[in-house]
């Protein structure tokens, strides 16, 4: 008894309190007749039932379409780009009228006995990502890979391809017939000149030794190396607009009457038990090379510059070279992912030291540049900032005994892939999809762009799972 009459009071108590609220909204005073008419409407086209109803509907498919990955990180992201400035550059506003799903017409890919590579040219206007793979040159048991990201233009990617490669393939098999001929130990340890420099040639390549392609191409072949020295680079072009002069003219082409630094003697790459010192062979040619294509930028006045990843196995030793973000992973035998580079950022305390030393600045714009121009703190090419000494192209250099590791694959990358994935996400995404034929260079490198990567991707998978480890 008691316990019902307790529930009459609590419900007729709830009762008269919803009465008073809804005297209350129902009967505001408003002091105008204009807040009054307002919230007339309110009331009778918005808080009803099916109103309500249909706008948590709308909010609940809303949540879900975000929390779809291709939707949210694609068209958001375009979205983002495309209000964050007011006024876009030409060539940025040429990137959203591009056929973004005709992969036949803007993609490349190699597959070569265990290694495969799958490049697209994305929402950039141009390609100017470059790959190499010359597996076991001309029979010397080396096998060398290379990804190249070119920046500013596609000039310096083609020069490092042709000319760096070419000059790394005549050395080795050089250096290969020295051992395996004999020489004399005396001359090894024989005290090495500087590093080879401005106005000295390498041997060209053997007649024997055909150059492989580095892209198996889908569009004809002007088609990607016509204009080679205009500049593409949507944000390094709008710098340049904004400058008074243009910084191609504020360093002058050098004087051709300087004296030329020697190589150094081929054997001073030849260790004491006969192995070749890949490390400072690569390190010699790298910068050898940058300092022909800086000469050779200044005579056309062109800015471009390009990233470096190289690559080099000899039975169970990898040597792994880079200049800038592009990016190498291996996959070991636990699936860990292993980094075989590190990214050179300006906003490194090491990168950002040595750039204000030399009397450069570290801005933000969007990310970490050098000069508020580059991306990257260390390229080929580049001149104007190079002469500065505000980049420089001195290479890091890792050797990893896969012996140890026993990798499963090994993944070199330029950065448009690392925008868009960890080193972890992208062992995970190829691990599952090593069978696939490109050995999920293709998927990863598709996955990459639909995440909303705006630069090219170049993807370069080596499969080592049937490899047998000793």
């Amino acid at each position: 008894m008691e316990d019902e009459l307790e529930d009459r009071i609590f419900y007729q108590t709830y009762i008269s309190h919803m009465k008073l609220l809804s005297k209350f909204a129902v009967g505001l005073p408003l002091n105008t007749s204009y807040f009054s008419y307002i919230w007339r409407l309110i009331r009778f086209y918005i808080i009803k039932p099916e109103v309500v109803l249909l706008t948590l509907f709308l909010v609940v498919i809303f949540m879900y379409i975000q929390a779809v990955e291709v939707w949210s990180r694609s068209l958001v992201n375009k979205l983002r780009l495309s209000v964050s400035s007011s006024i876009p550059t030409k060539s940025q506003k040429l990137q959203y009228f591009k056929v973004t799903g005709d992969f036949d017409k803007l993609s490349w890919e190699l597959k070569e006995g265990n290694v495969a590579v799958f490049a697209v040219q994305g929402r950039r206007p141009k390609m100017e990502d470059r790959f190499v793979v010359n597996e076991n040159i001309n029979g010397t048991g080396v096998h060398l890979y290379a990804v190249f990201d070119g920046h500013g233009g596609e000039f310096a990617a083609n020069y490092a391809r042709d000319n760096l490669i070419n000059n790394l393939n005549s050395k080795i098999i050089e250096l290969k017939q020295l051992i395996s001929k004999g020489i004399d130990k005396n001359t090894i340890n024989k005290p090495a000149p500087p590093s080879p420099a401005i106005g000295k040639k390498f041997p060209p390549s053997p007649a024997s030794l055909e150059k492989k392609p580095s892209f198996k191409k889908t569009i004809k072949e002007e088609g990607i190396r016509k204009q080679s020295g205009v500049i593409t680079d949507p944000f390094l072009l709008e710098k340049l607009e904004s400058l008074p002069r243009a910084i191609t003219r504020e360093v002058k082409p050098t004087r051709t009457n300087s004296a030329p630094i020697l190589p150094p003697d081929i054997t001073s790459y030849i260790e004491t038990n006969s192995t070749i010192n890949f490390g400072k062979l690569v390190t010699d040619e790298v910068l050898a090379a940058d300092r022909l294509l800086v000469e050779a930028a200044k005579k056309t006045m062109d800015v471009a510059g390009t990233t470096v990843l190289i690559a080099l196995v000899e039975g169970s030793k990898l040597i792994v070279a880079n200049v800038g973000d592009s990016r190498g992973v291996m996959c070991d035998f636990k699936g860990r992912a292993i980094p075989l580079s590190f990214d050179h950022k300006p906003q490194q305390s090491r990168e950002k030291k040595r750039i204000e030393e030399a009397g450069g600045s570290v801005s933000f714009n969007g990310v970490w540049r050098v000069a508020g121009i580059l991306a990257t703190s260390r390229a080929m090419g580049d001149y104007p900032l190079k002469d500065k000494k505000l980049v420089i192209a001195d290479p890091d250099i890792l050797t990893f005994d896969l012996s140890d590791h026993k990798p499963q694959f090994l993944i070199l990358a330029s950065d448009g892939l690392w925008d868009t994935f960890s080193n972890e996400e992208a062992v995970s995404f190829i691990k599952s999809r090593l069978h696939e034929p490109h050995f999920g260079a293709k998927s990863i490198t598709l996955q990459s762009y639909y995440r909303g990567s705006l630069d090219n991707i170049t993807v370069l998978v080596i499969n080592l799972t049937n490899h047998t480890w000793v």
